[in-house]
């Protein structure tokens, strides 16, 4: 029993110790712009898709009608799915053309590769950016979406804002989520000629790439898309300066039945694609391929490190003795998890002030993030015995002045 313990120990510990490792390049050149500027160039088309997004939808095209880049080099498109609202009719009034769905959409990846069936045609359109309705963009994003692509970008993430962080512990919990992800992992892999991830909204596609195909199978077409650009050989690159600003679940159940999908979108990306991601590494050598199988393992790993410490407790009960580092940590009792715990928050303090933001305006989500983590072990655990094949609508109906977010 203790010969496997050491086992999943070593295990466990190395893949921490690997993305621990990875995620320090994200200090190196520090506060640096990764893409010169560059003059306009390339025509964008904006999808946006929307379920029910009435509330918001209106303030999402307002702040694209607002970029600092020339009207003639985007337009602006609106694909309504499955609503029972108004949506259609707010976006077009807004100034968006409308693009109506020709299957049934189950999930935001179908009404994607719909539209791009029929945008791929225009011959005027250089690339796609898709938002979600939600969403705020900061008046430069198309300008620094410009300039990767000026610099040979294919696929491009932008940086992950918030526009409702403040609002209570949970929605400055993802707050600090993808701030840590955009340090840690999409800026530190940009500064090893690696590959970012695209996490659903603020991703920039080049029309070529769309060309030979957008086909997602998952409910987490953002992940999955992310994977298959590995097995291409296509670098995604990390657009820091191109920000949108994202409405964050308000409510514990919103955010459960969220992460569940998510969770369940990755399991079946680890069934799909996992094999093929290790083979094409160890065969070209490609890091993003071994990248994604690794984020793809990361359910799976929760739950072993989760066994593993109530194990630690049963072999403290029992009176087996171990000798490995976590051990000795394990049985300094609360000062162990105390440090942790503060290791925890000064990362969160350190995130939140290099994206220049007041510690105090998320003050919550730093002090609870820690729970905000742990309650992903009994998604994993669930996830992993039952799927979530559906789509869930969150409601997004917060009201915010993008002037007040840039100042």
């Amino acid at each position: 029993m203790v010969i496997i313990y050491y086992i999943f120990f070593a295990i466990t510990f190395i893949y921490g110790m690997y993305f621990g490792i990875t995620g320090l390049f994200g200090f190196k050149n520090y506060h640096k712009s990764m893409f010169s500027k560059h003059k306009p160039k390339h025509k964008f088309g904006i999808v946006i898709a929307g379920r029910n997004e009435e509330k918001v939808i209106g303030a999402l095209i307002k702040s694209l009608q607002k970029q600092r880049y020339p009207k003639k080099l985007y337009e602006i498109f609106v694909v309504p799915n499955n609503c029972t609202d108004n949506t259609e009719g707010v976006a077009k009034e807004a100034g968006a053309t409308i693009i109506h769905c020709n299957v049934p959409v189950k999930q935001k990846g179908d009404a994607l590769e719909d539209t791009f069936k029929k945008l791929v045609k225009r011959d005027d359109l250089d690339a796609f950016v898709i938002f979600d309705a939600d969403n705020l963009v900061h008046p430069d994003f198309l300008a620094r979406m410009n300039d990767a692509l000026c610099e040979g970008v294919e696929v491009a993430q932008a940086f992950r804002d918030a526009k409702n962080m403040g609002d209570n512990w949970l929605t400055g919990s993802y707050t600090l989520f993808y701030f840590i992800q955009n340090f840690f992992f999409n800026r530190a892999r940009m500064n090893y000629s690696g590959s970012a991830a695209i996490n659903g909204t603020g991703f920039m596609v080049k029309k070529n790439v769309i060309e030979k195909g957008f086909h997602t199978k998952t409910i987490t077409e953002d992940s999955e898309f992310t994977g298959q650009c590995a097995l291409r050989g296509i670098q995604v690159a990390f657009v820091e300066d191109a920000i949108t600003y994202d409405e964050h679940p308000q409510s514990f159940w919103a955010s459960w039945k969220q992460r569940k999908r998510w969770t369940t979108g990755t399991y079946d990306c680890l069934r799909i694609y996992g094999l093929n991601l290790l083979k094409t590494f160890f065969k070209t050598g490609r890091i993003a391929c071994f990248d994604m199988f690794m984020m793809y393992l990361a359910p799976i790993m929760v739950i072993l490190g989760f066994l593993l410490a109530i194990v630690l407790v049963i072999f403290s009960v029992c009176g087996v003795e171990l000798f490995d580092f976590f051990s000795y940590l394990y049985a300094s009792g609360a000062l162990f998890f105390i440090v942790f715990y503060f290791i925890n928050v000064a990362m969160n303090v350190f995130v939140v002030k290099y994206n220049k933001k007041n510690p105090k305006n998320i003050i919550s989500g730093i002090i609870f993030f820690s729970l905000f983590i742990a309650t992903w072990i009994p998604i994993n655990i669930i996830c992993l015995f039952k799927k979530t094949d559906n789509w869930e609508q969150i409601k997004h109906d917060r009201d915010v002045d993008l002037d007040k977010l840039l100042n």
